[in-house]
């Protein structure tokens, strides 16, 4: 996840408070310190990072906590209401007809933030399209238009074309039908004259509704100017902030857009044009803090599962509640979990488990997690219809023919089938409950989310303060 270290180091701080009922001046001054350093290494501006270490440290001391709270809990929820004000609201993008203007520098992931806000809006029932204006740099016509294939969605370009005026002109009567149109535009090493007049050009004759402009995370502080620029050019409305997977400066650039009149509009965390997400501050922070994510969760599995559902239509996933579990579910809800995106993501989704719980698990755990998986789908795609029905038939010949068939060794086939038990097992015990008793199970796996400590409700922010 983004910022990893940044939440790593913050939960191993307020983890030392663990089993305080005080907190002292010396316990804040730490947890004080531990902040400013974690966020300087993932490149905060230092004279944001002392305002908000002062903020922290003086309601810490000054503020009474409710009763019965922890120390913990209480530094806990201090840090992640500060950390809310500082990533600010996300940008106003309603779900209706508009026209989207993006802006950026060359390597900022224009095009490909382009292709993925269209897949955003298309999962929200939305008919988006692409137009593709750039006509500087090579390849920009044919990156433009694989990405929008790979989304799903309608583009316009005219790789013949110099004039990207002409062509964004052109594209909004050949897109007339879609509900949002997201204009994708030239960029250069720098924020130059030539830049800006193309830029200019092309937002007067678009007039879009909105103006965002998309920040590459490693570019730290220098964002900051960088987003004031633009401002001062056409004027921002929003910030989609990229390639947050993979870097450790993405500080910066989050810090970087509050320090304008901007806000964060989407993040782009992975290459496809599904890793996209709207940002919301309490959802990231909540994540960040190890407390999870439940309506991004819900949102993500809601979407794999229809997805997996489009492409086998006799597979009803409310089958399993009523019925027997076959293999042939097990790797339904398995490829689901792929479209979900990468495990360690998901797992910063669960409420306890983005935390110190993750934190302790072996830098390769998640890898040998994903390839367990992959081996089971080798494994159940060497098998028959009749194994994959009624698994049970499985004995030691069956398993040593699949083996073969599968190239892998026959532990694999037996761990296999004793997690399809095991997950069977689970399931018998869901069937025949209402909702009623689902909610309140929910309920109940979201006050344990927060671990040792007593965090109470505090693991099931998803898009509002999850202390309230």
């Amino acid at each position: 996840m983004v910022l990893d270290n940044l939440g790593s180091s913050l939960r191993g701080t307020l983890n030392d408070l663990r089993g305080k009922s005080r907190i002292s001046e010396e316990d804040v001054e730490g947890v004080v310190k531990e902040i400013q350093r974690s966020l300087i290494q993932a490149d905060v501006d230092i004279a944001l990072v002392q305002d908000l270490s002062d903020s922290i440290e003086g309601r810490a001391l000054d503020e009474e906590p409710p009763a019965g709270t922890s120390a913990r809990d209480w530094v806990l929820r201090i840090v992640y209401e500060e950390l809310v004000e500082l990533l600010g609201e996300s940008t106003d993008l309603p779900l209706e007809n508009q026209t989207i203007l993006l802006a950026g520098l060359y390597g900022s992931g224009k095009t490909t933030t382009a292709a993925k806000m269209a897949w955003w809006f298309s999962k929200k029932g939305l008919r988006p399209a692409v137009i593709q204006t750039d006509t500087d740099r090579p390849g920009a016509y044919d990156q433009a238009k694989q990405m929008a294939d790979n989304a799903e969605v309608d583009f316009y370009g005219d790789p013949d074309e110099n004039d990207p005026v002409k062509i964004a002109m052109e594209g909004l009567e050949e897109t007339a039908d879609a509900d949002v149109r997201i204009v994708d535009t030239a960029g250069r090493d720098g924020l130059n004259e030539d830049l800006i007049d193309q830029i200019e050009r092309i937002e007067t004759a678009v007039d879009p509704d909105r103006n965002l402009l998309v920040l590459d995370a490693a570019m730290g502080q220098s964002a900051k100017d960088q987003a004031q620029e633009f401002e001062r050019a056409i004027g921002i409305d929003g910030v989609a902030i990229t390639k947050l997977d993979g870097t450790a400066k993405g500080g910066g650039a989050l810090a970087a857009v509050n320090e304008t009149d901007s806000t964060i509009a989407f993040l782009g965390t992975g290459e496809t044009v599904k890793d996209i997400e709207r940002f919301e501050s309490s959802s990231f922070v909540s994540r960040l803090l190890g407390m999870g994510d439940i309506d991004q969760l819900a949102e993500r599995v809601e979407r794999a599962m229809e997805e997996a559902q489009e492409e086998d239509e006799d597979w009803d996933p409310e089958d399993m509640l009523e019925g027997k579990f076959t293999l042939r579910d097990m790797k339904k809800q398995m490829d689901a979990m792929n479209r979900m995106g990468p495990l360690d993501q998901v797992m910063d989704m669960i409420p306890g488990m983005g935390g110190g719980m993750m934190d302790q698990l072996p830098d390769d755990a998640m890898d040998m997690t994903e390839e367990r998986m992959r081996d089971f789908e080798v494994v159940m795609d060497s098998m028959t219809e009749e194994e994959l029905e009624n698994p049970r038939i499985i004995g030691a010949s069956r398993t040593k023919r699949i083996a073969r068939g599968s190239g892998k060794p026959e532990e694999r086939i037996r761990e296999l089938l004793q997690q399809h038990k095991m997950m069977d097992q689970t399931l018998q015990q869901f069937q025949g409950m209402g909702d009623a008793d689902m909610e309140r199970m929910m309920q109940q796996m979201q006050q344990q989310g927060g671990g040792p400590g007593g965090m109470g409700g505090m693991g099931g922010g998803g898009g509002g303060n999850p202390f309230n």
